[in-house]
């Protein structure tokens, strides 16, 4: 058998990086923001918060809140013709 080389984060330098400008503390308002049930949200990691991250795959792509979990949003997304669910922290959300 082949062994996978390389974690969730493999090949993920130039596509989780930020902008120069937006680099340093993550901001309160963003840590604690809070989605409601069926809103639409876009999914763009924020690097420097490694809690709640999504697979590299699903990088800006658009989904639908389904609910709450602990301090992330289950997040239901389509990915080619399934529909998937992911567990996401709010940092790496924005609105739709």
């Amino acid at each position: 058998m082949v062994r996978r080389i390389g974690g969730t984060r493999r090949k993920t330098r130039a596509k989780f990086r930020r902008n120069i400008r937006d680099r340093g503390k993550v901001s309160i308002r963003k840590y604690l923001q809070s989605f409601k049930v069926g809103e639409k949200v876009s999914l763009s990691a924020n690097p420097s918060v490694h809690k709640g991250l999504y697979f590299a795959r699903f990088h800006s792509s658009k989904g639908t809140i389904k609910r709450k979990r602990g301090e992330c949003y289950i997040v239901e997304i389509k990915d080619k013709t399934k529909t998937k669910n992911l567990i996401v922290h709010p940092v790496h959300l924005s609105k739709a």
